[in-house]
């Protein structure tokens, strides 16, 4: 795995040994990039949080009742801002621990698969991201439409760490899953699953499409879920696009050495 070193041996192998020192480099360069972003994270964590405490100053304006964040210990605050530090430091130094991934594992891939491997990064990244970005936009309305359900008079004081995480899950789940068609073209390229095997479940997807919308983004909102829903069936539908092309391409390529053997 890791960077092959000649002379070790005559196949220019690296020995067991080698490949742990060449995993404990990795690891201690992503540890570093980490670090580096979770400082840059803590100076950025109150600029983050009073994005976050927007959908909950709306709830205030909006209906007219009492709505806050509250800390429920001590520490509470110091805690949320090193969580928010190092969410913010695991994003900003992921091109440095991605890389460091990548180098470790491309020396003992084949050329196929190191094909596979650059396509399904970036285009993974991008997906997940916009995904991300998605996520984030419906967490107003979702907040807002949740803590409506409140009783006239009642005030929202909501834990400050358990609506960080609320946010957290949401945007990640949104993230992941605005990437899962892509691992259906890569289950194609490999060969475990045809164009024709997936648009014949396209049922089913659409259905677990809405399902997750729907548990996503409460049904009640329902502009949030068809914000959410419309882009992962167009993704969906772009994945058997993609994979249909590649299973034609395939097929002629069969025919043609078939047709050279024949000869």
């Amino acid at each position: 795995m890791a960077s092959v070193k000649r002379g070790k041996n005559r196949e220019g192998r690296m020995t067991l040994g080698e490949h742990f020192v060449e995993l404990r480099k990795r690891l201690f360069r992503s540890a570093l990039g980490l670090l580096a972003g979770a400082i840059v994270g803590w100076f950025l964590s109150d600029y983050l949080l009073n994005a976050l405490r927007g959908p909950i100053t709306d709830i205030a304006t909006q209906q007219g009742r009492q709505a806050q964040l509250n800390y429920d210990s001590i520490t509470g605050a110091f805690d949320l801002k090193m969580q928010i530090a190092i969410t913010i430091g695991v994003l900003i130094s992921s091109p440095i621990w991605l890389y460091q991934i990548w180098a470790f594992f491309v020396p003992a891939l084949s050329r196929k698969e190191l094909k596979y491997g650059f396509g399904f990064f970036f285009t993974a990244v991008p997906l997940f991201l916009a995904g991300a970005y998605v996520g984030w936009l419906l967490v107003p309305h979702i907040v807002t439409l949740l803590t409506s359900f409140a009783g006239e008079g009642d005030s929202s004081i909501i834990s400050a760490k358990t609506y960080f995480d609320f946010v957290l899950k949401l945007v990640i789940a949104v993230g992941v899953a605005f990437v899962l068609p892509v691992f259906l073209v890569l289950l194609n390229f490999v060969g475990v699953l045809s164009a024709s095997s997936i648009i014949r479940s396209w049922r089913w997807a659409f259905i677990l499409i809405a399902l997750f919308t729907a548990i996503a983004t409460p049904a009640a909102d329902v502009l949030s879920m068809f914000l959410l829903a419309i882009p992962m069936v167009l993704l969906y539908l772009a994945a058997y696009g993609v994979t249909w092309l590649h299973d034609r391409r395939a097929a002629k390529a069969a025919l043609r050495i078939e047709a050279e053997l024949a000869t």
